[in-house]
């Protein structure tokens, strides 16, 4: 099976931007042969957008767009963890949230639970359950970012017969994070598929920020660098890797426009 990371450089608050880009390359990730692909933390918004457009933009979900992005999943045959902002209707509380979406149906869903205390993320309430999704007949746990700081979310998902173990991230190189995903691989016995972004937003600066596949509590594939579609190949039978590097679509070869911002 082949997966596809979209290690990509959001832009703060560019959402139409940025949702284009992420359903054109959703798409060469299945024409490249991928059926599981992975997108980092707000890749929609970008990290820094709340003080620029604030967040009654963000909706109860699926909306439209999602919508169009279950479509896809559906006719493609494709299984798409989804990082995107979602309004709860019942409690009008916004949530940073990562969906698995399963051939056109959403399967679950993990709300961040570990939100930065900042400015950034304080338009985010804390997410407070913790339950696998079967996708593809797999039950994977689903993390966000400083979920993985400490070991015990994952922990809990493996309690509950997790199989593998998504990050969706946005963890810049200033404080690495790699010791945290070795110890949360190494705790749980599961394999780590970690989905980063690149470039700098304000004053964090992503370039050197790694995508990362660990099993055993051990990197086995790693990636840092311009923004760029990342592909193995993967047994989930065995749950090993059968790609001994990734392999390394530049968005810049694909006629996409690459614009660092500070």
């Amino acid at each position: 099976m082949r997966v596809a990371f979209l290690h990509i450089e959001p832009q703060p608050a560019e959402i139409d931007d940025n949702r284009s880009l992420i359903e054109r390359l959703i798409l060469t990730a299945a024409e490249n042969g991928a059926h599981w692909i992975m997108t980092p933390e707000l890749c929609v918004s970008g990290y820094y957008f709340a003080d620029v457009i604030g967040s009654d933009w963000i909706n109860p979900q699926p909306d439209q767009w999602m919508k169009r992005i279950m479509g896809i999943s559906q006719e493609k045959n494709l299984s798409i963890f989804l990082s995107h902002p979602e309004l709860d209707e019942a409690t009008s509380k916004s949530h940073n949230t990562v969906f698995a979406i399963d051939k056109g149906v959403i399967a679950g869903g993990h709300r961040k639970i570990e939100v930065h205390p900042g400015a950034e993320e304080s338009w985010s309430s804390p997410g407070t359950t913790l339950e696998p999704a079967t996708v593809g007949g797999v039950k994977v746990g689903m993390l966000i970012c400083a979920d993985t700081w400490g070991t015990h979310h994952g922990v809990a998902l493996s309690g509950k017969d997790a199989n593998l173990l998504v990050v969706s991230t946005a963890w810049g190189h200033k404080y690495p994070p790699v010791e945290h995903w070795k110890r949360l691989s190494s705790d749980t016995g599961l394999p780590v598929w970690v989905c980063n972004r690149t470039c700098i937003e304000r004053n964090v600066d992503w370039t050197q920020a790694e995508s990362m596949v660990l099993i055993y509590g051990e990197p086995v594939l790693r990636y840092s660098g311009e923004p760029s579609l990342l592909l193995f190949d993967w047994d989930m039978d065995t749950m090993s890797t059968e790609s001994i590097e990734f392999g390394v679509v530049r968005l810049d070869t694909m006629g996409v426009k690459h614009d660092a911002r500070s």
